[in-house]
């Protein structure tokens, strides 16, 4: 029995109607991987902030007095250590305040290893961070040996 015009409009239709249905599944994929995708550049934007401030932190670490109690007393809690603070929260990484998710240095002296060795100070940095609309605070910790 043939087709007639009517049933024929209505698998066109139906066709129709199906193919559009696939295409906006395409669509809203195409949206969530742009999505996903721009998270990430961000979540790597903050990476590269914290290693570039821990990275400046323990240059100045390098070029400074580097008997233990100077390094303790200067960046532990001193002076260099609220102005590279500063910069940590001027630097753009959000969620960063003095009050909250302060970064954070610790020397430790290093024992001199075998024979005419001589000792040195271990500078553990670590940068906070909270991304927006998250709530798992990420850090980056670097460690440097400063003799």
């Amino acid at each position: 029995m043939p087709r007639t015009n009517s049933a024929q409009a209505g698998v066109m239709l139906l066709e129709a109607l199906i193919a559009i249905l696939i295409f906006s599944v395409g669509i809203l994929g195409i949206v969530k991987l742009q999505a996903a995708s721009i998270q990430q550049s961000s979540a790597a934007e903050y990476r590269t902030i914290a290693s570039m401030m821990a990275n400046d932190v323990i240059s100045q670490m390098w070029v400074s007095d580097k008997t233990p109690a100077t390094l303790k007393a200067n960046f532990e809690s001193g002076t260099p250590y609220t102005e590279w603070r500063s910069k940590v929260i001027a630097s753009g990484l959000p969620g960063v305040s003095a009050t909250q998710n302060a970064p954070t240095i610790a020397i430790t002296s290093v024992a001199a290893g075998g024979t005419g060795g001589t000792a040195s100070n271990q500078a553990v940095v670590t940068v906070f961070w909270k991304a927006p609309h998250e709530t798992v605070v990420h850090r980056f910790t670097a460690i440097a040996q400063i003799k």
